[in-house]
């Protein structure tokens, strides 16, 4: 028991040491990594056992709904979206083909603008970490000198902890950021070339 408790004992003093800005960046962490696999997971389900262009042709021609079922990918899922809705108006359909194409570039955009920009602000929340462990040991001076060294300690504690961590969020959260990007810009390829590839056949 005692082994499993020292890690988040050790854990909680780390915590306490950075002082309040640790609270922010703690969810900041945890929601950038939910949101990291929930795109994770979205875009390897879309990237996965697709149909080709041929299969395409073959339901557009015939008006059949690939199954999504047997498949997962991105152009399934856009296809069987754009058959669904199909009409005998040549114009029409070409409108709701620019409309599947901006919904489905919406929602692999979903959250990774958010991710973004928290993997830029948690170090900014660590500088700010930084400084009011600062003010906190330079009015420990001004009061006691250089005498109180447990409360300098603590001050100065506080101003690295909180600038670890905001680079322990950060640095992981670019990387998942650009990660995503790449992947969602190669399913929005995916996408455009299958759209323009349906325009022949509407």
């Amino acid at each position: 028991m005692y082994h499993v408790m020292e890690p988040l004992w050790s854990l909680f003093l780390y915590f306490k040491s950075g002082g309040v800005i640790m609270y922010p960046l703690a969810v900041m962490s945890i929601l950038l990594w939910l949101f990291f696999v929930n795109r994770f997971v979205l875009f390897k389900g879309m990237s996965d056992n697709d149909i080709s262009l041929k299969e395409v042709e073959d339901c557009i021609k015939n008006t059949l709904v690939p199954d999504l079922k047997k498949y997962h990918g991105i152009r399934a899922r856009f296809v069987a979206r754009f058959i669904k809705r199909i009409t005998s108006d040549s114009c029409f359909n070409n409108r709701l083909l620019d409309e599947d194409v901006m919904f489905f570039v919406a929602s692999l955009n979903k959250y990774l603008s958010f991710i973004a920009i928290m993997a830029r602000v948690a170090p900014l929340l660590g500088l700010l970490g930084t400084v009011i462990g600062m003010i906190t040991t330079f009015e420990v001076i001004s009061c006691f000198g250089t005498g109180n060294a447990k409360a300098m300690a603590a001050g100065i504690s506080e101003a690295l902890v909180t600038t670890q961590s905001g680079l322990l969020v950060a640095i992981p959260g670019l990387f998942m950021s650009n990660y995503l990007y790449r992947k969602s810009d190669k399913l929005k390829h995916q996408i455009a070339s299958t759209a323009m590839y349906l325009r022949k056949y509407i």
